[in-house]
């Protein structure tokens, strides 16, 4: 099975999964010295953060760092 360089790949991700990945790749974005080996790693980082912070409305919402950190204990209970 060969692939085009069009061919898309989804993934599927709970909202806390989708909401702590954000905010990693967003301060990631923020430090402004991302550990990328090619330009090509980061351009991938801005498309998921921009990809999740077009269906994610806890970023703009006043309690986002709580909200943050209830995704996280979220994402940490589901190892069990």
């Amino acid at each position: 099975m060969s692939s085009g360089p069009e061919e898309k790949v989804h993934l599927r991700l709970t909202r806390a999964e989708a909401l702590v990945l954000f905010d990693w790749v967003a301060r990631l974005d923020a430090q402004k010295n991302l550990p990328v080996e090619d330009r090509a790693e980061e351009l991938v980082l801005w498309r998921i953060e921009g990809q999740l912070e077009s269906v994610l409305v806890e970023p703009l919402g006043p309690n986002y760092r709580d909200a943050v950190e209830a995704a996280r204990n979220e994402v940490r209970g589901s190892e069990r």
